[in-house]
């Protein structure tokens, strides 16, 4: 004779705050936000709770955009198997950050000449009005 037993895992109840919070993770952004609007409309300190529960959970500044950033760094740094085409994308990658950062540099030096350039057009121009109330 065989017994079957079944082991049944009991999670314990969440509240309604818990379940209408997963709910609405699940809708995504859009939900959180139809739900915002919709608590100014009806009751206003109800909108205002959500914004900044929103703000302060950071689910207004998280989501797919910040999610893709972090894959697509995933991404980059997870091997295929293939050897050579390792070593290929390493090398690839490495130029590209090379190229980044000289572009950097010259960006940088950009600025510096430009910031020096406004520099002496103000020190030229109180250089003559100081002349100019000398002269008066």
């Amino acid at each position: 004779m065989t017994t079957i037993t079944s082991e049944q895992t009991y999670a314990p109840r969440q509240s309604w705050f818990a379940r209408s919070e997963a709910w609405l993770d699940d809708k995504g952004k859009g939900a959180w936000i139809a739900a915002m609007v919709l608590g100014f409309i009806f009751f206003w300190p109800v909108g205002l709770a959500l914004l900044m529960y929103m703000i302060w959970s950071k689910r207004m500044f998280s989501g797919k955009s910040c999610a893709r950033r972090g894959s697509r760094h995933m991404m980059s740094t997870r091997s295929t198997g293939n050897s050579a085409f390792d070593a290929y994308k390493a090398d690839t990658l490495r130029r590209l950050e090379e190229e980044q950062n000289n572009f950097e540099a010259f960006l940088e030096r950009l600025r510096e000449a430009k910031d020096k350039a406004e520099f002496d057009q103000f020190m030229n121009d109180r250089a003559k009005s100081k002349d100019d109330t000398a002269d008066a």
